[in-house]
């Protein structure tokens, strides 16, 4: 039996049908086979093929181009044929009561109560497998599975972008109940304040009273003594009537003010506030709850526009405001590029700038790289800019030797436009490939996005009126033109894979089917100086971004 290496680079299996040339194991040597001879039962390099012919002039080998006539890799049959149960096991026969695979231990433990229980060699005499029918199953089921493993993927992001979110939320929560207590704080304080400031003051008044009588009373004494044998009787009954004057006032002063000798402030605490905190199972309540992350319907389901609202997306300082890219996060908030103030704007759900990062040059085009990162393409360079508790942060920044307009991410790539050309880097910025070259006019490949299966490329042509569409090697798939359509810049596609591209000289966002062949629906027209459009599907929207300082978010049927 033929063996095989583990070499090549085939994805998604647990081994690479690759076989190894008979020859060269021989002599313990490696080499990828590029024949099969099915006279011979032996596969041959290419080295090794020439002395096969040689000396086998009648046999007719087959190569790679014709593989289907060679053999089944090994471990493919084996992978086939074992049991999933009892893995050193044949599978022998077919339950047609449950519809199940059995080797000869399945079937003794598990359906010998069965009704019609069959060998698989009669099976096949009877009955017939359309491959190829399985194979676009099996395919549709991927698609269908990857488009499911990416919406998990995102609502892992979701959750805890939002749990990012409420923890901050819960900080200011303990941050205006810590700042309600300062305030409780300092109005009980003055109030002990005042009333220490009254009571000194009452205090105050009594001791220069009595610090009045007591000088008085002094004078009085001093003079008496002066006159006491002098025989000054006038002098003398003066004096007399005037310190008993003195001394009656200090009498009734002192019956008026002197009734408690001492005074002292107290606090007691408001034991409403520690029962009713007591009381509390926390700073508030938490839920949870599951929103659709994909767009109404299917890929080339018409979307239904039901509603607009505008938003204002100037701040203090900025000129007029040109909204080039835009892109929403899992969390809902929403981030734009301000072109003409060398701007990226954070927005939060209710569309209010909420913070903005400055950037050195004019930035055209963003993209969504994690829940909480995106990538924006600043004259020949993407810059990488993080949300931090409401706050965007510059993180790192790759160098290109080409300028960059549009950007797309999918799962670790990176697809940047030049103007001219539509590159693949990785996240570390290398070189994957490049995908698309159109040097007849300069802006021939302007904005670029993907599909959400990442088999698909759609980029637009500014200067000849396109939208390509490209598979994920580059090849075009299908070139759109609509007289609707003119001067496109930026494409979108939602999550459910459906396709929006703007044009800037028509006005127009279009929806093109997903094999971007043909136009499903004018979505809206007339609109000034159209820059950029965006699919929210956190709030079911479509956001449009213009030169006006305004945002405008139609919502979806």
């Amino acid at each position: 039996m033929a063996t095989f290496s583990d070499s090549t680079n085939g994805k998604g299996n647990d081994w690479v049908q690759d076989f190894l040339c008979s020859a060269c194991e021989d002599k313990k040597l490696e080499q990828s086979a590029d024949y099969y001879c099915d006279s011979c039962v032996k596969f041959f390099c290419r080295k090794c093929i020439q002395m096969h012919s040689q000396l086998f002039t009648k046999h007719s080998p087959h190569g790679r181009g014709d593989m289907k006539k060679w053999p089944v890799v090994k471990k493919v049959e084996d992978f086939l044929l074992k049991c999933d149960v009892h893995k050193e096991e044949n599978l022998a026969s077919f339950c047609k009561d449950h519809s199940k695979l059995c080797c000869n231990t399945c079937a003794f433990h598990n359906h010998r109560q069965c009704e019609t229980v069959m060998l698989l060699t009669d099976m096949v005499k009877n009955t017939s497998t359309d491959l190829k029918q399985v194979l676009v199953t099996i395919q549709t089921t991927l698609a269908e599975l990857r488009k499911l493993q990416d919406n998990q993927e995102a609502s892992i992001q979701s959750v805890q972008s939002s749990y990012d979110e409420q923890l901050h939320n819960i900080q200011e929560t303990r941050q205006k109940i810590l700042a309600a207590l300062d305030m409780l704080e300092k109005k009980t304080l003055q109030e002990m304040k005042d009333t220490l400031t009254k009571l000194q003051a009452s205090l105050k008044s009594d001791v220069d009273k009595c610090s009045t009588l007591g000088n008085e009373l002094n004078q009085l004494r001093d003079a008496f003594q002066d006159i006491s044998n002098k025989s000054k009787q006038e002098l003398s009954f003066i004096a007399s009537i005037k310190c008993k004057d003195i001394i009656q006032q200090f009498e009734n002063y002192q019956k008026k003010n002197f009734a408690q000798l001492k005074f002292s402030i107290t606090f007691h605490p408001n034991s409403e506030i520690m029962q009713y905190l007591s009381q509390l199972s926390g700073l508030g309540k938490i839920e949870h709850y599951a929103q659709s992350l994909t767009a109404v319907g299917n890929a080339d389901q018409i979307i239904r526009i039901d509603g607009e609202s505008e938003y204002d997306v100037w701040e203090q300082g900025d000129e007029a405001c040109g909204i080039r890219d835009i892109c929403v996060l899992p969390s809902g908030q929403v981030l734009v590029v301000d072109q003409y103030n060398k701007k990226v704007k954070l927005l939060n759900k209710q569309y209010q700038v909420v913070s903005h990062c400055s950037v050195s040059d004019k930035p055209l085009g963003i993209c969504k790289i994690t829940h909480s990162e995106v990538g924006v393409t600043v004259g020949s360079e993407v810059q990488f800019i993080k949300v931090n508790n409401n706050q965007l942060v510059k993180v790192r920044k790759l160098k290109f030797q080409h300028d960059c307009l549009g950007i797309a991410s999918h799962q670790g790539d990176l697809f940047v436009t030049s103007g001219t050309e539509l590159y693949n880097y990785s996240l570390d910025g290398k070189l994957v490939s490049k995908l698309h070259e159109n040097k007849s006019h300069t802006r021939t490949v302007w904005g670029c996005a993907v599909s959400p299966t990442g088999d698909k490329l759609y980029i637009t042509n500014y200067k000849q009126d396109k939208l390509l569409t490209l598979a994920r090697d580059g090849s075009v798939l299908s070139i759109f033109k609509d007289p609707e359509l003119l001067g496109p810049r930026c494409v979108h596609v939602t999550p459910a894979g459906q396709v929006l591209v703007c044009g800037w000289v028509s006005d127009t966002i279009l929806q093109i089917d997903s094999k971007g062949s043909r136009k499903l629906a004018t979505l809206a027209t007339e609109m000034y100086s159209l820059r950029s459009v965006c699919y929210n599907s956190n709030t079911d929207s479509i956001i449009v971004g213009s030169v006006n300082n305004k945002i405008l978010v139609y919502k979806v049927k």
